[in-house]
């Protein structure tokens, strides 16, 4: 056992690499994203899924959810869904003669949040505050959620008929932003020629439970960014604030703040999921297109890919001291 495992005891890596196999056996040709999917949840960041539909967004999250036997709640987000749907809503009880709040789907562990581009701004809005504080406040009372507590969220494209744009306050609040594309030609016959997917997912059994991942997220925060990765992650923040590049010129803000932290702590999840004590600038590398993408992208893109195109030339430009 090297250094880096010192941080967690080996019964927690054994079970990362279980995971990671047992995901891979559902999601075929994935095994990237799977890392990626893994490293938000120990970042204890939300992640975004977007692509369109049929390629295993939501087996995605179900496959992780019952791996690590995080209890799920799944919300539909159509145009007519409301806030209250989500959150909870307070009903008069006649024996109490007083209303009683009643917990909406979000009061769970892991909540998909499927096709979250379907619903209005306002109902999309609901999730603000869940996302950033881990808690809700309906009718003056504030209501703690679950811990460990994650959003994975389905998207749409943007260009198909009945989505509305996320807009960037929410987006801020997803640590990265995934696409699952289409499988190769050999993945795409050994899922046809092989049993249901959904079949495998309910066959699945856990091989972690939610106080290992507490204990991954805590080995995680504890791998060590040293201050010139650091001043690295900075040139990066900086580079998309200054928006010239490539003979380009971005037309919106750069990251926040909040982008910068959680660039910081992808990269320090990434090094624990290669099992090392210490952030390389390959971490950086390895996190930082799905962290930035999704904060770079302009409102009149509706493929995404401008943002997508912008961290990558942003990597490329920025040099490693």
């Amino acid at each position: 056992m090297n250094a880096a495992k010192s941080f967690a005891s080996p019964q927690l890596y054994e079970k990362l690499d279980l995971l990671r196999k047992e995901a891979s056996n559902v999601i075929l040709d994935k095994g990237r994203e799977i890392e990626l999917a893994l490293c938000c949840l120990i970042s204890g960041g939300h992640l975004l899924i977007e692509d369109i539909p049929g390629v295993g967004k939501t087996t995605l999250v179900k496959t992780l959810s019952k791996l690590l036997a995080l209890e799920t709640s799944r919300i539909q987000f159509t145009n007519d869904l409301l806030p209250g749907d989500i959150l909870g809503s307070s009903i008069y009880d006649a024996d109490r003669k007083g209303f009683v709040f009643h917990r909406g789907p979000i009061f769970a562990p892991l909540v998909l949040a499927d096709e979250l581009n379907r619903a209005t701004p306002k109902t999309q809005s609901a999730c603000l505050q869940a996302m950033e504080e881990r808690k809700i406040t309906v009718d003056g009372v504030t209501y703690d959620l679950p811990q460990p507590f994650f959003m994975i969220a389905t998207q749409n494209p943007r260009q198909q008929i009945g989505t509305f744009p996320l807009p960037e306050s929410q987006l801020d609040r997803f640590l990265m932003r995934l696409s699952l594309g289409y499988p190769s030609r050999e993945a795409e016959k050994s899922l046809l020629l092989g049993e249901s997917r959904l079949l495998l997912v309910e066959d699945l059994k856990p091989v972690a439970t939610p106080m290992d991942l507490l204990q991954m997220q805590a080995a995680a925060r504890g791998v060590h960014a040293s201050e010139n990765i650091i001043s690295y992650i900075q040139d990066l923040i900086e580079k998309t604030r200054t928006g010239a590049f490539s003979g380009t010129k971005m037309t919106m803000h750069g990251l926040s703040p909040r982008g910068a932290l959680s660039l910081v702590s992808a990269a320090r999840a990434w090094a624990f999921l290669q099992g090392r004590t210490m952030v390389l600038p390959e971490d950086v590398q390895a996190v930082a297109i799905p962290v930035m993408s999704h904060r770079l992208n302009p409102v009149d893109d509706l493929t995404g890919d401008t943002g997508t195109r912008w961290a990558e030339d942003i990597v490329a430009s920025v040099r490693v001291d």
